[in-house]
């Protein structure tokens, strides 16, 4: 059982053991698999593009966010197989909690944005925010970026350590008793970028579904495509930051009713361990461009049909030109 002490400072720090002992081990697969799979998707995006286009533009920023963000899972593992006890130095510490940060929000924004534009393209094909082009698509990126700094970048001012029983914990969600403006909106923002982008998923999710029921001929399956990819943003939307939420939410309750450290020992442990889950959307999002273009499809199947040592014979049967909406990246790679 996890232990717990009141901080100087009227905050709390907890002894985990469960997670100094599960969580290393998760968070460096997160890093493997998640780091395999970006490669794979800039490896697509720079050398299988011929012409880029907005929700192409969207997913790449979001490609080179969590390509970025991988590499503090290692320093994260590290820190909890020594009992969450930090040893790279404040200005690491810094870092690595805004990339964090900042990799949650992008992974949420840049999804909504494509999501956004699915939407504009199916349900309002003659809208004329479907002939903006790339630069639409570079301003909106940049505006999200300084959204998202703007947010976060005040894990970069304040140090965030706790010194107890000879170790520094390097932490950015503490439970501190009282109101501290920074504490307070480092909170706000953690569940109000879930929750509004969530709702605008769901409404595209929704009307882009009931346009696929309305139409009786979808020849070319792109209705039934983007059917598919707004309901992989809604499953990584789920799995990788609804839990998080919720518990973070908790602890806000729990504050309301409590002043003692004892009342959050298993909201503490339950954050924690659901903001793993967060982390995944790293290794789930390359999910994402896989059904995003019927490019990402066929290049996906040639690399692995590649890696499994098929004849390329096998990989022109496995993905055909027509028919299916799986097509040679060669030949629809500006169509993404």
């Amino acid at each position: 059982m996890a232990n717990f002490t009141t901080m100087d400072d009227n905050c709390c720090a907890f002894d985990s053991p469960i997670l100094d002992l599960v969580l290393p081990p998760i968070l460096v697969l997160e890093f493997i698999f998640g780091l395999m799979g970006n490669i794979v998707a800039l490896w697509m995006f720079i050398f299988h593009m011929d012409t880029w286009k907005p929700n192409s533009v969207y997913l790449a920023h979001l490609a080179v966010a969590d390509s970025i963000v991988l590499f503090c899972l290692p320093f994260r593992a590290d820190y909890y197989r020594r009992g969450k006890h930090w040893i790279h130095g404040d200005v690491l510490c810094r870092l690595m909690l805004f990339l964090l940060a900042a990799n949650r929000a992008a992974g949420i924004f840049f999804l909504t944005a494509v999501a956004v534009d699915r939407y504009f393209k199916i349900v309002h094909p003659m809208n004329k925010i479907n002939r903006m082009g790339l630069n639409y698509a570079l301003w909106v990126s940049l505006g999200l970026w300084g959204l998202i700094i703007a947010a976060t970048g005040y894990l970069l001012a304040n140090e965030h350590f706790f010194y107890r029983n000879n170790r520094t914990q390097c932490e950015s969600f503490n439970i501190c008793m009282g109101f501290s403006p920074l504490s307070t909106w480092h909170n706000t923002f953690y569940v109000i970028q879930f929750f509004l982008p969530t709702t605008i998923v769901t409404f595209c999710t929704v009307c882009i579904t009931w346009q696929l029921k309305s139409k009786t001929l979808d020849t070319r399956g792109k209705i039934k495509r983007a059917v598919q990819f707004v309901m992989a943003v809604a499953l990584i939307f789920i799995i990788c930051f609804f839990p998080s939420t919720v518990s973070r939410i908790a602890v806000w309750i729990l504050k309301a009713w409590y002043n003692e450290c004892r009342y959050f020992q298993e909201a503490n442990l339950a954050f924690y361990t659901s903001v793993c889950f967060t982390y995944f959307n790293s290794v789930l999002n390359p999910i994402v461009y896989y059904f995003s273009s019927p490019a990402f499809n066929g290049t996906f199947l040639k690399l692995f049909n590649r890696l499994l040592g098929r004849k390329e014979e096998e990989e022109q049967s496995a993905s055909p030109v027509n028919g299916t909406g799986i097509c040679s990246p060669n030949t629809v790679s500006g169509k993404i």
